[in-house]
């Protein structure tokens, strides 16, 4: 998938493109970024209606590809360092969506499925996500 990254984007606006294609899971985007295998805090989270010019560091325009064999890493550095987004990817987890810390290096098919499998009570048929 493509996505266009301006100033006049909104974060829902990328946020349902990205979930389109990842149905089980989610971008959140923070004002701070996280460090690697930590979670970032609530108190930093930004509004879905917020415009990327009002919460980004960097003001860069153009498109990123983010492919399923992406790892989650990946993309989250991606966007800070060419946007300044602070982003964190979360997974949904039967009625729950959990960030994915613990598993950035996962691709994001892999994470996708993982949590079609939480949410959906089945088991998974490939035990390296254990």
């Amino acid at each position: 998938m493509k996505v266009i990254i301006n100033d006049q984007q909104s974060i829902s606006q990328i946020r349902d493109s990205f979930n389109q294609v990842f149905p089980f899971l989610k971008l959140e985007f923070f004002s701070k970024r996280h460090e690697s295998g930590q979670a970032t805090s609530l108190q930093f989270l930004i509004r879905k209606d917020v415009l990327l010019k009002d919460c980004r560091t960097i003001h860069n325009s153009g498109e990123i590809v983010i492919s399923p064999d992406m790892k989650v890493n990946e993309l989250e550095q991606l966007l800070w360092n060419k946007y300044g987004l602070g982003l964190q990817v979360f997974r949904k987890s039967g009625k729950v969506w959990l960030e994915t810390v613990l598993t950035d290096t996962w691709t994001l098919a892999e994470q996708n499925q993982e949590g079609e499998f939480l949410s959906k009570g089945i088991e998974p048929d490939k035990p390296e996500y254990y």
